[in-house]
């Protein structure tokens, strides 16, 4: 089974989701949906990043708590400084983060919270996964702002993916 399913919960959301993009439950949409659902993983098999093994559920709970929140302070930062200071006053950079991390899953998903986060955008990873290049929108203090993806994200993800 496993070979024909090689990411159940990957052929269920795919499944799940061309349902809903055709909203019918007709046998032929049933049926090319199901195709689509074994299919795509079949294919995209060699794709994927090693198998994920979450060790620290609860630390993965409080990271996404902490994301959340992140967002929600930048969205409003970011609207802040848009709509009340001139462009010659917002302090865009891009900014080098020496990683620790080097789980490709991990960096996927910081990856994800980057590019996620209103204000930040991810660059680009060194080939050794030592250094990451991200684009701030609006940089103040450098050492503080690396000392905070540090902290706040990167040691959660090597608790979650690494430990």
């Amino acid at each position: 089974m496993k070979r024909l399913i090689p990411s159940p919960p990957l052929s269920l959301a795919l499944l799940v989701i061309w349902l809903l993009l055709n909203q019918s439950l007709e046998a032929s949409t049933l049926l090319s949906g199901a195709l689509l659902a074994i299919a795509v993983p079949l294919l995209t098999k060699g794709l994927r990043p090693a198998t994920v093994r979450m060790r620290r559920p609860g630390v993965a709970l409080r990271l996404c708590c902490i994301v959340l929140y992140d967002m929600s302070v930048s969205v409003f930062a970011v609207s802040r400084a848009l709509l009340t200071r001139r462009s010659e006053h917002i302090q865009a950079s891009f900014l080098r983060i020496p990683l620790d991390m080097r789980d490709p899953n991990g960096l996927a998903v910081l990856s994800m919270i980057m590019c996620l986060t209103p204000g930040t955008a991810w660059g680009e990873v060194a080939f050794d996964r030592s250094t990451l290049l991200i684009h701030v929108f609006d940089l103040e203090d450098e050492a503080a702002f690396i000392e905070q993806i540090k902290s706040r994200y990167e040691r959660p993800l090597m608790e979650i993916f690494e430990s």
